[in-house]
């Protein structure tokens, strides 16, 4: 794989096959910045961790419509790139009941130059890798996978477990799903089996809503990926949905959710899962991060007539 460029020509899509490899790239970058951001959720302490950017060019985006899609980038505070649509990367690490947990890691040196900042960003608030007690996969793709092997593939973190779904790690890892997709596929499934490999013997496969640990509990969100999923926080009263890819793109997927992006392997599913979600957490006042979401990634879907649209959440000082 070209480090400076990511196609995704995910998971069995067909179409995916055709399109050209600058599609979604990220690009040299000068850039100094590293982001955390620390919060609580009841008696669990959480902090944002910015792995960094990509930028998804307008092909990415089936029905791309540049009216539509510039005025809603506009309202936002946000621009078109030269790439196209500027994506963050983000990943979790949740403090509870003694144990650090991660909510994906990053991608390491597979997909860029402007990506692959999360072994920066835990050092800066002074958590090795070797204290990570459980990595919890949303699904297996490089941006979410791709950090838990260094550059000769050997596990980043020495202690820690990986919890993924059953569905997920048997899709990645079926040959004949593998040998069905187009060739220009099939190293996506390699990525994803070479990602997990070194914790064959410390994965924990979870089915349906299933307790990951006390206080952590999976959640189907399939669409984007067969066996994508969340993970919902409950602490102290308080709740935390970290959704994974349910929306890349926040300044465009909330007011139009029917919006996709060509790496959505089933998108109708992918959309009836986001509008369901969408609707749970706007029936039960959810508070939700995703890996995607303008960092930090924080906040509540409310409705807005036939539509929905997201509101940050207050920055917590001093947490």
């Amino acid at each position: 794989m070209n480090r400076r460029t990511f196609l995704f020509t995910a998971a069995a899509t067909p179409a995916m096959a055709a399109a050209p490899m600058s599609v979604l790239a990220s690009s040299p970058s000068t850039r100094t910045f590293q982001g955390t951001y620390r919060f609580s959720v009841g008696d669990a302490m959480v902090t944002a961790l910015l792995d960094g950017y990509l930028d998804a060019a307008p092909q990415m985006i089936p029905g791309f419509d540049e009216a539509t899609i510039l005025p809603a980038l506009e309202k936002a505070q946000q621009k078109l790139y030269p790439g196209g649509v500027r994506i963050p990367v983000n990943a979790f690490l949740v403090e509870l009941n003694g144990q650090r947990i991660l909510i994906d890691a990053g991608t390491s040196s597979f997909l860029g130059e402007t990506l692959g900042d999360l072994t920066k960003a835990l050092a800066a608030i002074n958590v090795p890798a070797d204290s990570i007690d459980m990595i919890a996969l949303t699904h297996i793709h490089p941006d979410h996978s791709g950090g838990l092997i260094d550059a000769n593939g050997v596990a980043v973190f020495a202690n820690a477990q990986i919890a993924v779904g059953q569905t997920e790690y048997g899709f990645w890892h079926d040959d004949a799903i593998m040998a069905s997709v187009p060739e220009s596929s099939r190293g996506f499934f390699q990525i994803a089996r070479n990602t997990v490999a070194p914790y064959a013997d410390r994965l924990i496969m979870h089915n349906g809503e299933q307790e990951v640990l006390p206080g952590l509990t999976s959640l189907p969100l399939p669409g984007h990926t067969p066996g994508h999923a969340g993970y919902l926080l409950q602490s102290g009263g308080e709740q935390l949905l970290f959704w994974g890819d349910l929306v890349h793109m926040t300044a465009l997927q909330f007011d139009n959710p029917n919006l996709t992006i060509a790496f959505d392997t089933d998108a109708k599913q992918t959309v009836e899962t986001r509008l369901g979600m969408f609707d749970r957490a706007v029936a039960d006042n959810l508070l939700v991060t995703g890996a995607h979401l303008d960092f930090p990634g924080l906040g509540k879907v409310r409705k807005s007539g036939d539509s929905y649209v997201y509101q940050p959440a207050p920055w917590q000082y001093g947490a």
